[in-house]
């Protein structure tokens, strides 16, 4: 969605590396927010974002009006309900059948072989993956690992929203989620008091506001109780305003 930042590099990086040509497409989806406020002040910087596309390799930015994509009103969606259910989309009602929408737009506009998607956003790389699966999109979805800044903080467009203080806050987030991967490598297999001891954690910076904290089946997101096979770590904290999401994974047993 443009303010493209390292994360979106990497991905771009990606793409340069594997494929004989590289589209980007940037477009701030109206569909995706559930507050006119929040698309309304959404940043959008073109020029520094075509630079950065150039600066990549890129040979082609797809950066559609909002009429080219609804020319009319929208009366057709995509909709992954079991998918969407919980972590963010338990909080964010309607914005993965925004995501999802779009998506599949610009996959039948651009027609690509590869599409790269970030690990950071966990949930939406799940419901498009499972997206090209279910729906025989002919394409295979790359993903690409988060990039984080040295103190762990997963980089974000949302990150430039934190004052100072709350900057030196946030990296508890990637904090708490390292420290349960490590606890589940030495052999904890209880989700409740994993979940406790991230709550601890996060308990040590009060102005952190935890919007949940769970451990999910990484294919189809639903919780576990008890590890017993590979699990995605999530999480979703407030500062202030500004909504953190993190996640990281643990493979399962060697």
């Amino acid at each position: 969605m443009g303010a493209l930042h390292a994360g979106h590099v990497a991905l771009l990086q990606a793409a340069r590396h594997q494929d004989d040509i590289v589209v980007a497409s940037i477009f701030v989806n109206p569909l995706q927010f559930d507050r006119q406020q929040d698309l309304d002040s959404y940043p959008r910087s073109v020029e520094a974002d075509l630079k950065v596309c150039d600066d990549c390799g890129v040979d082609f930015v797809f950066a559609p009006e909002e009429a080219e994509l609804y020319p009319a009103p929208q009366l057709t969606f995509v909709t992954s309900p079991v998918l969407s259910a919980t972590l963010c989309g338990q909080f964010r009602p309607g914005h993965f059948r925004g995501v999802a929408t779009v998506v599949l737009k610009l996959f039948n506009v651009v027609q690509p072989d590869r599409a790269y998607f970030g690990e950071k956003d966990a949930q939406q790389l799940a419901i498009v993956r499972r997206m090209v699966q279910d729906l025989n999109v002919p394409l295979t979805v790359v993903p690409v690992a988060t990039v984080r800044e040295p103190d762990g903080l997963a980089i974000s467009s949302r990150n430039k929203l934190l004052t100072p203080e709350q900057r030196d806050i946030a990296p508890v987030l990637s904090r708490a989620l390292r420290e349960v991967v490590g606890l589940i490598g030495n052999g904890e297999r209880s989700v409740p008091l994993l979940r406790e001891q991230a709550l601890a954690t996060f308990a040590a910076s009060p102005q952190a506001r935890v919007e949940y904290f769970e451990i999910v089946d990484p294919e189809v997101l639903a919780s576990v109780e008890s590890i017993n096979g590979p699990v995605l770590i999530a999480a979703a904290l407030w500062l202030g305003l500004v909504r953190l999401i993190d996640n990281m994974s643990w493979p399962g047993p060697a």
